[in-house]
């Protein structure tokens, strides 16, 4: 159901189409709108960040064009509906908008109140749809961290934000040693709540806004903006494990071997090739430090 009470983004440059959008906003029967307008793609981008129900957007602005006005908005939020208004009538446009992300596509010459109304709805309603299919399909369904498809599609949007801008990125490879040996020696429930405690360690060292998900098995990732040093980050990781592992009655110690791997947006790579560095520099942490440790103590 559409809240009776919307926020809207109207990202339009010429001030006569933003004022027929808003009359047509005016006369929708089904909910009323706070509309907030921006004429550039990068005021649009700072607005956006206080939240909006949907976002209408033409494709032709000041500091911006063609589906890079649209790819820049969605980098932003992906939980922003998006509709696309434009005074061009272009079948292919639209199509490709669509398939970008875009909820819908309406010509400006073409816009009416009616219209308008009804692609809101549907567009926020579709939007509600497709971010509980995320949730289910992106998910790991023992931790709630991110799975392996859900990692792979946020990195890959977060690499094309990292190169727009020019910011580097880290990708944390972690791996819970010992894993078998809890499995074997306590049962598969065990193993499980270890995997459970990792999952939660991480949660504890990294944000909310770092992309952390659990590739499978005992394998786990973490991709962070570069804002720290590698090391303080991996400090910050063992001095939570310490702690965890100090509290009583435990049946096993936690261990994880890690690698690290920078992207630099001056010679950028691929998302599965930081993936495969930061494992093979993990598999060589593993190889230095194994010491038996994660295995059952009782």
């Amino acid at each position: 159901m559409v809240n009776p009470n919307l926020q809207i983004l109207l990202v339009e440059d010429d001030p006569i189409d933003a004022e027929v959008v808003r009359r047509a906003l005016g006369r929708a029967a089904t909910f009323q709108s706070t509309v907030a307008r921006a004429e550039t793609l990068a005021a649009a981008l700072d607005m956006l960040r206080s939240g909006h129900d949907v976002a209408l957007l033409d494709l032709s602005l000041p500091d911006a064009s063609g589906l890079d006005t649209l790819h820049g908005l969605m980098d932003a939020s992906r939980a922003t509906p998006i509709i696309v208004t434009t005074g061009v009538a272009d079948e292919a446009v639209a199509l490709a908008a669509v398939r970008a992300g875009a909820q819908d596509y309406l010509i400006k010459d073409q816009l009416t109140p009616a219209l308008l109304e009804r692609s809101i709805r549907y567009a926020i309603e579709r939007q509600r749809l497709l971010d509980e299919l995320r949730a289910l399909s992106f998910h790991d369904e023992l931790t709630g961290l991110y799975n392996r498809r859900g990692f792979f599609t946020l990195a890959e949007q977060a690499r094309r934000t990292a190169l727009r801008h020019h910011r580097g990125m880290l990708l944390f490879y972690f791996d819970l040693d010992g894993l078998k040996a809890i499995n074997d020696g306590l049962g598969h429930r065990q193993g499980d709540l270890a995997i459970l405690e990792t999952a939660i360690l991480l949660r504890e060292t990294f944000r909310d806004s770092d992309v952390i998900a659990r590739l499978g098995g005992d394998e786990f990732v973490v991709l962070a903006p570069e804002t720290m040093e590698p090391a303080a980050m991996v400090e910050r990781l063992l001095g939570c494990l310490g702690r965890h592992n100090r509290r009583s009655n435990r049946r096993y110690q936690l261990a994880l071997s890690v690698g690290t791997c920078r992207f630099d947006p001056v010679q950028p790579c691929t998302v599965e090739d930081m993936v495969a560095r930061a494992d093979r520099a993990m598999y060589a942490d593993k190889q230095v430090h194994r010491t038996g440790e994660g295995i059952p103590l009782q």
